[in-house]
């Protein structure tokens, strides 16, 4: 049941041919087919199944989602799917995050090359933090790496920057122990920082040179990485990176305040004193900003390095077994994919009607005693 909430299709459905009219020349194929999924989510277009109330008799509809990676109503099912997948490879070990940034000089090369700017981003931190954890000084082992590539501000501007979940530990070369870091230190921000700007500068003159001429000096002078912490331990560190991290998208339903006929509100908060405020733009501006985070066609934002590479599977269950015999009780407490789907829930809000063991409730009577009558098909005619 939908209430009186106003969503993204809302404002899509609302203001997407102004919007086309207007840019639909400079739009990219995954911008045009993010729009268009997100105009006709949950709606009878996408098909869906018809339920009738045991207790008030009322008939419903419950539609399909798109399950576009950009809307914001589909990322229940996806964040289950992925963790069903990738839980083999978690590690019970601690937990280190690492925040990597984009000096404000290169943003305009990045949205006009995102495909190659954004993988030579995750390319090159991921083999900085990878060198520098294997220094006997810091850690003198390979770490395994979740990142996701975050390209947004709170107010949906542009700011490229990766998030690192990053194993406290690694297998010695030898594959004989598990290799910790000294205390709660893994390695050093200022250090890491400008490796990652030297080798980026250097990977961008040599692939790019026309684009790396047009750039200031001060660009490489600038700090590339916020900051590195401790994050946690086992279970509840790799609940919260999911959930905070790996499925977040430039805006929620959640954050949609308002809307009339030409604008849209949302709020968002201003990091630096922890207040919500609110920003009230055009609804083509509004648009403008969602879609320069709707990544290209067949780019992956969640990315795996060192240790969770897709190569390294033998050395994984090595981990494991050393992990095991260095303290056993790591290993006590699974975690489930019910952990993550509670977590990541502030992410999507709604649930589909195709997806497994969804049991919807009456919209009249609230009545979760339903009965399944039919199911119809994508189309609005069929």
């Amino acid at each position: 049941m939908k209430d009186n909430r106003i969503e993204l299709a809302d404002v899509v459905r609302r203001f997407k041919d102004d919007y086309v009219a207007q840019s639909g020349h400079l739009m990219m194929p995954s911008q045009k087919k993010a729009l268009a999924d997100i105009a006709v989510c949950m709606t009878a277009e996408m098909g869906g199944h018809q339920y009738q109330c045991r207790d008030c008799d009322n008939r419903f509809w419950v539609y399909h989602g798109c399950r576009n990676r950009a809307c914001p109503a589909c990322h229940g099912r996806r964040t289950r799917d992925w963790f069903q997948s990738r839980q083999a490879e978690l590690l019970p070990c601690d937990y280190y995050h690492i925040v990597a940034t984009v000096p404000e000089e290169l943003r305009h090369q990045f949205l006009s090359d995102q495909k190659f700017m954004y993988s030579l981003l995750m390319k090159t931190v991921a083999g900085a933090v990878t060198d520098l954890c294997r220094d006997r000084k810091y850690l003198g082992a390979t770490p395994g790496i979740l990142m996701v590539l975050h390209t947004w501000t709170g107010q949906m501007g542009c700011h490229p920057h990766v998030h690192l979940l990053v194993t406290g530990g690694g297998v010695s070369d030898d594959g004989q122990s598990w290799c910790e870091p000294p205390g709660q230190f893994l390695v050093p921000v200022k250090a890491l920082s400008k490796l990652i700007a030297a080798r980026f500068r250097d990977a961008l003159k040599k692939t790019k040179p026309e684009a790396f001429s047009r750039l200031p000096r001060k660009t490489w002078k600038r700090e590339w990485c916020s900051f590195c912490k401790h994050y946690g331990k086992a279970k509840q560190a790799v609940v919260d990176y999911l959930a905070r991290y790996a499925f977040r998208i430039a805006i929620t339903n959640a954050r949609i305040v308002a809307m009339d006929d030409t604008h849209v509100t949302f709020k968002y908060k201003q990091r630096d004193i922890g207040e919500w405020k609110l920003c009230r733009l055009t609804g083509v501006e509004f648009l403008r900003r969602f879609l320069m985070h709707v990544l290209p066609k067949g780019f992956h934002k969640l990315r795996y390095y060192g240790l969770w590479h897709h190569s390294k599977r033998d050395l994984q269950q090595r981990a494991r077994l050393l992990l095991w015999l260095l303290k056993p009780v790591r290993l006590a407490e699974p975690l489930l994919v019910a952990d993550v789907a509670t977590e990541a829930n502030s992410a999507s809000e709604d649930q589909d009607a195709s997806e497994e063991g969804f049991s919807p409730s009456c919209p009249h009577c609230g009545s979760r005693r339903v009965k399944h009558l039919q199911e119809r098909c994508r189309g609005p005619d069929q």
